[in-house]
């Protein structure tokens, strides 16, 4: 199923896939940085990797919050980054006009959880024939998904894959119900568990997101125990100062050791 990616190596090694990336584009150059160095790694290791940066952050809870550097000057790095390292990457849309603006620069579009039931968006999305990736909305059952998947493969895309990013666990926490995994993998589609993203605490007073970076490895190991086909981890030269989820990146000197963990794990349940 992973061969639907272009550009993206070692898909009979049996390792996860990763995508992995900064939340958000900050610079020109960061999205180059951090790519190259978890390319280094992915590269040693044989796990298949495809850069993800949002090229603009929509869904902000203060107008004040970082939103991006401009739509096509963040397309256009995130761009660069597969053109330079030839690996495939990744954004999200956030209206059905955004879907072929951003199709020119990216391999995979990702619909945001907030909007994974937006049909116009999601049929905007399929119509490009990039590879779909929607993420699991939190309000959602892992089986209400099979409806999003028959929405692009109605607009005549089977290119998909489904990413669980927890449940909604009362208003300032999330839980990750790993049955979820099994369950949307007999839609037929590859699934990945949203690491860091599982582990945000949204709604706080003061605005700003929070998270539980110190369980990333726990929640990791898990995934990749229940099978999950791949992981998606945001990571970041040094979470504290990152313009978006800072509260819940890995940082990035810590991406090899973990990945070479993983890779015994996975190992262990083939």
């Amino acid at each position: 199923m992973l061969k639907m990616v272009p550009k993206l190596k070692f898909t009979e090694s049996g390792n996860f896939f990763l995508i992995a990336g900064p939340c958000v584009v900050e610079n020109e150059e960061m999205p180059l940085e951090i790519a190259s160095v978890v390319k280094k790694i992915t590269d040693r290791l044989e796990i298949p990797y495809i850069f993800k940066a949002s090229y603009r952050k929509a869904n902000r809870s203060k107008i004040s919050s970082f939103i991006g550097i401009g739509d096509v000057k963040a397309l256009i790095a995130i761009k660069r980054v597969g053109d330079t390292l030839g690996i495939p990457t990744l954004t999200d849309i956030h209206t059905a006009e955004e879907a072929a603006m951003a199709a020119q620069y990216v391999d995979v579009l990702q619909i945001p959880a907030f909007l994974c039931r937006q049909t116009d968006l999601l049929i905007a999305a399929a119509r490009t024939g990039k590879v779909i990736n929607i993420k699991k909305g939190q309000f959602l059952s892992p089986e209400a998904m099979e409806f999003a998947v028959e929405k692009i493969i109605n607009a005549g895309n089977d290119r998909i894959m489904l990413t669980e990013r927890g449940t909604t666990f009362g208003y300032g926490d999330l839980i990750v119900d790993f049955r979820g995994i099994p369950v949307m993998q007999q839609m037929g589609v590859p699934v990945v568990l949203d690491v860091t993203h599982s582990l945000q605490q949204p709604n706080q007073s003061i605005g700003v997101t929070g998270g539980r970076p110190e369980m990333i490895e726990t929640m990791a190991r898990a995934g990749i125990a229940v099978g999950a086909d791949g992981l998606f981890i945001e990571t970041h030269p040094n979470p504290a100062v990152a313009k978006s989820d800072g509260a819940n990146m890995l940082k990035l000197d810590l991406m090899e050791d973990l990945m070479e963990r993983l890779v015994k794990i996975r190992e262990a349940i083939k």
